[in-house]
């Protein structure tokens, strides 16, 4: 599976240090990436929000990697949500990319940052990425 990643994930360093201590964990930070639809803005730590496009990298990731980055991205504390969007593969594949979401107010993200309402950031972020056709792109 895909996580596109836009912080500092996007650093071969910190994927190694992330990922090779999980035992059996598979895992190749892959070629640049575009998220179009949403935003990187600055708090703490990156997260995204509505908007143009960010660009990044696509990670491959099996599930033991997956649950490693959830550990990382703060999931279990609310400090990020994993949310999936589609991928346009001109390779001929189309399917799911993960994207960790980060709460601004928990980031100290000082810019507004508008997302549909509802009763979760995770809600709110899959109204607003189902409405407005978000789509990671391979940058090749």
């Amino acid at each position: 599976m895909y996580v596109f990643v836009y912080g500092t994930l996007t650093d071969p360093d910190r994927v190694e240090t992330v990922l090779a201590s999980v035992p059996g964990a598979r895992y190749e930070l892959e070629s640049g990436a575009i998220l179009e639809g949403l935003r990187r803005v600055e708090g703490e730590y990156p997260t995204l929000a509505p908007g143009d496009r960010v660009e990044g990298r696509l990670l491959a990731v099996d599930e033991r990697g997956l649950e490693a980055l959830d550990r990382y991205e703060g999931v279990d504390r609310g400090l990020y949500e994993r949310i999936a969007v589609p991928i346009a593969d001109e390779r001929g594949g189309d399917g799911d990319v993960w994207i960790y979401v980060g709460d601004p107010d928990r980031l100290g993200v000082t810019e507004r940052v508008d997302w549909p309402d509802g009763e979760s950031l995770a809600e709110r972020v899959r109204t607003y990425v189902s409405r407005q056709d978000v789509v990671a792109r391979r940058d090749e």
